[in-house]
Order: structure tokens, then C-alpha cells, then sequence
């Protein structure tokens, strides 16, 4: 492993003139973590290979769709015949149509669905239908939780919201902020107590039903049960941002695992194969009002692209195999466990969060339950853990406030070269 990385810090300060921050997403600058951000090169499997030569276990994933690895045999293929016939035609293919056939086949609550390119588009325009279909001009979101850069999420939003401590967002006007509430995740009570004042003025309700954006958050035992009896109550739409978890956490996502039914469905990641993709879908009746069949106007030049549809379908067809989720949690299950060991017996403030093949790391003794336990872990200590483990050849997230991975590409051999590393880190941070 090179300890100088001098083609990606040549690469950073070369994208530093052309780009803002030298990258296009912000939490890839590495700031968070005391460091510059890796140039990847190429990847293959659970692996990623630097500008510089180096090569990394890769619990990032893309952070998060390539639940398959980098680069799967039977994706490449697929991209590779779609891109021979064409990357974009503006115009309606019948693998979109697949695509969309094999969602609603998959997630229960959906029943007609419309892509789009990015899960922000699929929130933003959730959002925009819940209004129109119930009249009301308010949406309630949990502190912590991301749904996007739309203006009507930026309010105590976490990922890289959190990640740079960053209040918000200039931009965003007060007469938009003031439409959006945001209440602590996994406190039910405060939704009831703000229903009662406002209730009858609040669209919809949007929630990651296990956070992903503040570090994985599960939601308490009747959290999402109550949330859906509320939004039944008032008349209120109930949105289900499984961006994250859809297809990740089960194959029909957390409301598959948990058995809560929303009314509006938004979808990314893992249906587009690693490449850019988006969707959002919910029952017939409310998505009649999406235009053409309604007026509600949404589009996107390049949704429902074939190099997407073709890349999604490809994953949607391995993932629906039976005994794949069965994989995966026990990959995962042995991976955070044994890590928890370890880290007990060094001594370390640390515990970790999990549901199905995701998870997260944090450097606390406290049960994280919300934004405010996430906030109270060390996130100093987890930027020394993070740099120790990538420089002996383990890629994580680079924010405490993200998720880590398992794909299908770990191997047992992976998963226990990874623990003994982080053994060994564990035993720095004790010096």
C-alpha cells in the first residue's frame, strides 16, 4: 500500500479548479475524515483500485447499489448489448416497460411505477403528487433522514447535509423551508402531538423506514406502524424513501420486512445496476394524476434509459433467485458481530447498527435511536479509524454519518481479512 498517494492528490487538486470542492458529490471529498478523497480507477468484484495503483476491499459500494460487486459478468453483458443499440432515444423502449413490470411484481405497494434518473427526482416529484393528490401544502420529514437535494428536504437533513455541518442550505427560500416539518425519527409521540395542531395540512409524510443518511437508524418496535395509522387518521399520504433500502434490505424493501404498506414508494440505487436511475410509484389511483394520463407534470429526457433499464433488470433477475437475501445476511451477520467482539475486547466505545446486508459503525457506547445519538458518537475517532483501515487496504465511507455495504462479491475470506485489520486499527486507537 502506497502512503503517498500522489496521482489522486494530483488528481484532487487538478479537479479543484474546475470542479467546486474538486468533486461532484460532497461527502467524497474525504473532509469529514481528515483526508483527501481516492481517484478509483477501476473495480472489480469487492474490489477498488486507485489512481495510484492501490488496491482496497470496498465496503462502499457505490455507496450502496452494487449489491452484486463492481463490474458483475452478467450486468457488464447487458450494458454491453444495450450500448451497442443505442445509449438514449428520447423514446419508449420495452425494457423500461420490463423494468417497471418487474418492480411492481417485487415491491407490495406499488402497482404503477415512473422512472426517472436519480432518487432526488423521485422524491421531489413524490412530493409534488402528494400535494396535488390531497390539496395540502405541508410535508413532514425526520431530523437525520436525506431524501435529496430538493428544496423542500434541506431541513436538519443528514448524509452530506450532516456530514459538513452544514444548517441547511442557502438557497432555500423561508417561504419553502416553512413547509417543511422536520420532528426526531423514532419519536412517535411528537408526530401525534404535531398532527393535532397541522394535521389537516400536511400532505404527506416522508421517511427512510430504516435510516440510511445518519448512519443506519432502525426504526423502534411501532414507529412505522404508528406512522401509518397517523397518516391514515388525517387523510395524509405516507411516502416510503427506500432509495437505500429497496431491494437491499429484502427483496420487496423494508416494507416487505417490516409488512407496512405506503401509499407513495421512491426507489434508486439497486434497480438501476450502479448506473443513474430513480423511481417512485404507489397505486393506480394516486399515480393517474402523474402527466400524460394526469396534470401533474413530471419528466426527465434520459428516464427509463436503456443502459439503466438493462443494467437494473440484470440485477432484479439475480436478486429475485431463491436463498440470495439468506447470502447476504449471513455475510453481514457474521461480519457486524464478530466486529463488535473485537472492538469489546480492546475495550473500544464502539457499536454497530444493521438490518439485512447494510449497516454502520459508530464509536459510542449509547443505543443510537435518532439524530441526536447518532450526533453524540465520535466522530474524531472515527476519522482516525477510517484513514488507519484505508491505509491498510480497507475502503469505508468517508463520513461517520454513512452506511457500510456487504455485496454478494464478499467473500468469507474478505469479510475475515477485513476483521483482522480492523483488529489490529482497533488496538491503534487503544495507544
Amino acid at each position: 500500500m502506497n502512503d503517498f498517494l500522489e496521482r489522486s492528490e494530483t488528481l484532487f487538486k487538478r479537479g479543484q479548479a474546475v470542479i467546486p470542492g474538486g468533486v461532484n458529490s460532497p461527502v467524497r471529498a474525504a473532509k469529514a475524515v481528515g483526508t483527501h478523497p481516492l481517484f478509483i480507477r477501476r473495480a472489480e468484484g469487492s474490489r477498488i483500485f486507485d489512481a495510484d495503483g492501490n488496491t482496497y476491499l470496498d465496503y462502499v459500494g457505490s455507496w450502496g447499489p452494487l449489491i452484486l460487486g463492481h463490474a458483475h459478468p452478467r450486468v457488464v453483458k447487458a450494458v454491453q448489448e444495450a450500448a451497442a443499440r443505442g445509449t438514449s432515444y428520447g423514446a419508449p423502449t420495452e425494457s423500461e416497460i420490463e423494468l417497471a413490470e418487474r418492480i411492481i411484481s417485487c415491491v407490495p405497494s406499488i402497482e404503477k411505477v415512473r422512472l426517472v434518473t436519480s432518487g432526488t427526482e423521485a422524491t421531489m416529484s413524490a412530493v409534488r403528487l402528494a400535494r396535488a393528490f390531497t390539496g395540502r401544502p405541508l410535508i413532514l420529514k425526520f431530523d437525520g433522514c436525506y431524501h435529496g437535494h430538493g428544496d423542500s428536504f434541506l431541513i436538519k437533513a443528514g448524509s452530506g447535509i450532516a456530514t459538513l455541518g452544514i444548517p441547511g442550505s442557502p438557497g432555500v427560500p423561508q417561504e419553502i423551508a416553512s413547509l417543511t416539518l422536520s420532528l426526531p425519527y423514532n419519536d412517535l409521540e411528537k408526530v401525534r402531538e404535531t398532527f393535532k395542531t397541522v394535521g389537516h395540512r400536511v400532505a404527506a409524510v416522508i421517511v427512510e423506514p430504516v435510516a440510511g443518511n445518519m448512519g443506519v437508524v432502525l426504526p423502534v418496535p411501532g414507529f412505522l406502524e404508528g406512522l401509518r395509522d397517523i397518516t391514515i387518521q388525517y387523510q395524509t399520504l405516507l411516502i416510503f424513501d427506500e432509495v437505500i433500502t429497496g431491494f437491499r434490505v429484502a427483496l420487496g424493501g423494508a416494507q416487505e420486512r417490516f409488512q407496512i404498506r405506503p401509499d407513495l414508494t421512491c426507489l434508486g440505487k439497486i434497480i438501476g445496476g450502479g448506473l443513474p436511475v430513480g423511481a417512485y410509484g404507489g397505486s393506480k389511483k394516486i399515480m393517474s394524476l402523474i402527466a400524460p394520463e394526469g396534470p401533474v407534470y413530471q419528466a426527465g429526457t434520459l428516464s427509463g434509459n436503456p443502459l439503466a433499464t438493462a443494467a437494473g433488470l440484470a440485477v432484479l433477475e439475480i436478486l429475485s433467485q431463491k436463498g440470495i437475501y439468506e447470502q447476504l445476511e449471513a455475510k453481514a451477520g457474521f461480519f457486524f458481530g464478530r466486529l463488535n467482539e473485537l472492538a469489546r475486547s480492546r475495550e473500544i466505545p464502539f457499536t454497530t447498527t444493521r438490518i439485512g446486508s447494510m449497516g454502520s459503525l459508530f464509536f459510542s457506547r449509547e443505543d443510537i435511536r435518532d439524530y441526536e445519538t447518532v450526533q453524540k458518537a465520535s466522530i474524531e475517532i472515527y476519522a482516525q479509524f477510517y484513514r488507519e483501515m484505508r491505509s491498510r487496504g480497507v475502503y469505508l465511507a468517508p463520513s461517520a454519518f454513512e452506511a457500510l455495504f456487504i455485496s454478494l462479491a464478499h467473500s468469507q475470506e474478505d469479510l475475515e481479512k477485513t476483521l483482522a485489520v480492523a483488529d489490529e486499527v482497533f488496538g491503534r486507537l487503544r495507544e
